[in-house]
């Protein structure tokens, strides 16, 4: 089997995870996170969807971490990041950290927001 390096370019990848926090970067944050391919912001959950609608126009999809587990991110969170052009997909924190850093590496246009697990 032939095994091929990724490169994120100057993007950083999520590292890692685990019981409040994730490492990005190689950096530990702990927290609710706003993650971009050069960003890592605190975000202060469903209830601040300003953060990720300063993004419109940079980003095309966000994948929502909700934790553990998947859940349902509120319809007006939802709805106002739509408006604004910016797809929403909600997933475990797991697989949303997983899915960013395999379209990061393609030099997607991606963003995420995630709760801790």
């Amino acid at each position: 089997m032939r095994l091929i390096e990724i490169d994120y370019d100057n993007a950083r990848p999520i590292d890692g995870y685990g019981p409040g926090f994730f490492r990005i970067g190689g950096q530990v944050h702990p927290g609710a996170l706003l993650v971009t391919a050069n960003e890592v912001q605190p975000w202060g959950g469903f209830d601040d969807s300003a953060l990720p609608l300063g993004y419109a126009g940079q980003i095309d999809v966000l994948f929502v971490g909700t934790g553990a587990e998947i859940a349902h991110v509120p319809a007006a969170f939802r709805e106002a990041l739509e408006e604004a052009g910016i797809g929403v997909e909600p997933m475990a924190s797991a697989a949303a950290c997983r899915t960013f850093n395999v379209l990061l590496s393609e030099g997607r246009r991606v963003a995420a927001l995630l709760l801790p697990v």
